[in-house]
């Protein structure tokens, strides 16, 4: 099956990390009749022939072995071989032709009759992988649809059925011209007597291809079917768990869902649904009220994603996810739990269910690694982050425990005054903490944070001590001077003790943070001026950016630095060049001539809305000229990062402050 692998000269061939003399290997570990060396195999092959989705010459030599071996009924796991013929021949998601790949591609849609035969091989796991693959390589439409549709008369696998469903709407989308024909198939198989399942998927199709196709009543309709689907599965419960190798193939299989033909399948109408929030909101209800906890624990996952990326009345989503925090099973409470956490202040309506599982689990308050430091467990953190002061109590009770998580400083400014009886063991936990020890910023740092947002004036003397011999000290994100600094300049006038201190650190590397410090404890113009010019006005300086965001509190006082905050503004760094335009408007009072720069970064850059909205709040009624970005994004349905692939754990609340700053803004002092 493998005849003349050794005629190819492997040595001369590159992959990902360099000869690829170990190619044959892996492809006769494909076939082999260990299930381990199997997945070992293919592990490499993701690994290094097609890492991270990279073709190379030697990728391209494997594409007639890997067809060898996808016919060969003797090989076993042929299905996983199938899909990397799809990765490997797939189109590249950039713009640019890579010539390899294009070979590449043109070499597995050579061997698009394998594909043909495929769909009826034996193996229903092979079945289930090669309509998406018949699909995408046999440049033959009228006879892929005919075998689409033959296979959905005589298929019973109900998994391979869910499989030729989703490529008649792939086919739809690679062949408009015999789109009808596919439409046709996949009304037919959205309404009875077809099983729930495969009523779902095709819906999922129509509401991407053909959303005019679509029942009325969508939501009720998805919502019995997916009650259907349950019924069906009762005493189907979760299959035996996957192979516990340690191999990246393996990962993944312990990491997919439980139901996660159930999770496809909602993902995949979700995702064309796309802006209909109400009905996708709407859905998620119905789904976060199914009986069974499968169900409930796959829509938790999917409003993560709604929430995410979308604006809307989101309590009733919110209160329902908070219910699950009440169900036996761990799997759907962890997720409810993973999903608030990230919500912040947006999982209020599901407060009253995190305090009684924070109530009920004193074990969850910390949470212990095997490896790394403890950290705050996720529905303590989930109600702290909530702003909700019940957490302040139990808070206090960790802090006085044995294991005190790094993280929890950080939690404490979303409490706001309701933390404020944690001030003085926060205190402590700072004045222990080893001075220039590995762990010193990482230990150091969320303390710092949360006594700033406290204002507790108190602390002073002990963050003096973590300056003691700064001026000679390591770099500022190697040790925890610079975020020293910045929290006495954060507790203003209350740290006038630390005067003497930050002047001495204005002849140091640490001088811009100093200074803005110095400036909000003593206001104090000529003593700050001359080290924030410095910075603004030479390129090299790594502060810059920092210097003109402190420029910008200054005021007007700030005036003499205004030649170098222009020149800053053409800076090629966006952040540079934003926190000059800002810093132009707020010494000047005037963001007219600044306007283009603050309207290119608005719209190019959406990361830096926030900063940018900051400013016209701060400017007050002279802000007017940029008003009208404010207003569009208020009234702008996604949330300002949700096209720029951030996702990250902050960006709901990145989101929602955006808003309230513009909010302000428009509104005025």
């Amino acid at each position: 099956m493998l005849t003349g692998i050794d005629e190819v000269d492997w040595a001369s061939l590159r992959h990902a990390y360099g000869s690829a003399e170990d190619v044959p290997g892996l492809l006769r570990g494909l076939a082999s009749a260990d299930p381990f060396e199997r997945e070992t195999a293919l592990d490499g092959m993701y690994g290094a022939v097609h890492h991270q989705g990279d073709v190379y010459d030697a990728t391209l030599a494997c594409v007639p072995f890997l067809l060898a071996l996808v016919v060969r009924e003797e090989v076993r796991d042929r299905a996983g071989i199938v899909e990397l013929l799809v990765s490997i021949g797939g189109e590249a998601e950039t713009g640019g032709r890579d010539p390899l790949a294009e070979r590449a591609r043109a070499a597995v849609r050579a061997g698009g009759e394998v594909f043909a035969r495929l769909t009826g091989d034996a193996d229903a796991d092979v079945r289930r992988a090669a309509p998406a693959a018949l699909v995408r390589f046999l440049d033959e439409p009228a006879r892929v649809l005919a075998l689409l549709r033959q296979r959905l008369t005589v298929e019973r696998d109900d998994r391979v059925l869910l499989a030729l469903t989703e490529s008649l709407g792939l086919f739809a989308r690679r062949h408009p011209g015999h789109a009808a024909e596919a439409l046709d198939l996949l009304t037919t198989h959205s309404a009875p007597p077809y099983a729930p399942g495969l009523r779902l998927a095709a819906l999922g199709q129509l509401a991407g291809h053909a959303p005019e196709r679509l029942p009325a009543d969508l939501v009720p309709t998805v919502v019995r079917l997916l009650r259907d689907r349950s019924q069906e599965r009762a005493g189907v419960r979760d299959a035996p768990q996957p192979s516990g190798t340690d191999t990246l193939v393996g990962r993944l299989r312990r990491l997919r869902p439980s139901d996660e033909e159930g999770s496809h399948l909602l993902r995949t109408l979700h995702s064309a649904l796309d802006g209909r929030v109400a009905d996708r909101v709407a859905l998620l209800c119905g789904q976060l009220r199914c009986p069974d906890p499968l169900d409930r624990c796959n829509a938790v996952w999917m409003s993560a994603g709604l929430l995410r990326e979308w604006r809307a009345d989101h309590f009733q989503t919110v209160a329902l996810i908070g219910a699950q925090l009440g169900a036996d099973e761990d799997r759907l409470r962890d997720a409810a739990v993973s999903v608030l956490g990230d919500l912040f202040e947006l999982a209020a309506p599901a407060a009253n269910p995190l305090h009684a599982l924070v109530s009920a689990r004193p074990d969850g308050w910390t949470r212990r690694w095997e490896r790394g430091a403890p950290t705050l467990g996720g529905a303590l953190k989930a109600l702290a982050r909530t702003g909700d002061a019940r957490a302040t109590p139990v808070l206090a009770q960790v802090l006085a425990g044995p294991v005190v998580p790094d993280d929890l400083g950080w939690v404490v400014p979303h409490l706001g005054r309701a933390a404020a009886p944690l001030a003085p063991a926060l205190r402590r936990r700072l004045a222990v903490i080893t001075l220039g020890s590995p762990d010193t910023q990482a230990r150091a740092v969320p303390l710092l944070a949360a006594l700033a947002a406290l204002g507790d004036t108190e602390s002073v003397p002990v963050m003096l001590r973590l300056l003691h011999g700064a001026p000679d000290g390591p770099r500022p994100w190697e040790t925890a001077v610079a975020p020293t600094v910045r929290a006495l300049g954060a507790l203003g006038v209350g740290a006038r003790e630390a005067i003497p201190v930050l002047r001495g650190l204005l002849r140091t590397e640490h001088a811009v943070a100093a200074a803005g410090a110095l400036w909000s404890v003593e206001q104090d113009a000529e003593a700050v001026l001359p080290v924030l010019l410095r910075a603004v006005a030479d390129p090299g300086v790594r502060c810059r950016e920092e210097a003109a965001e402190v420029l910008a509190r200054l005021g007007p006082p700030a005036r003499p630095a205004l030649p170098a905050l222009r020149g800053m503004a053409g800076s090629a760094d966006v952040w540079e060049r934003t926190a000059a335009a800002c810093a132009v408007g707020r010494v000047t009072g005037d963001p007219g001539p600044v306007l283009g720069t603050l309207r290119a970064a608005w719209a190019d850059h959406p990361h830096t809305r926030v900063r940018i909205a900051a400013c016209v709040a701060a400017l007050g009624p002279s802000g007017a000229p940029l008003h009208d970005l404010l207003r569009a994004e208020i009234a702008a349905p996604r949330r300002h990062r949700a096209d720029t692939g951030g996702y990250g754990s902050h960006d709901v609340h990145e989101d929602e402050r955006l808003l309230r700053l513009c909010r302000e803004g428009l509104v005025g002092p």
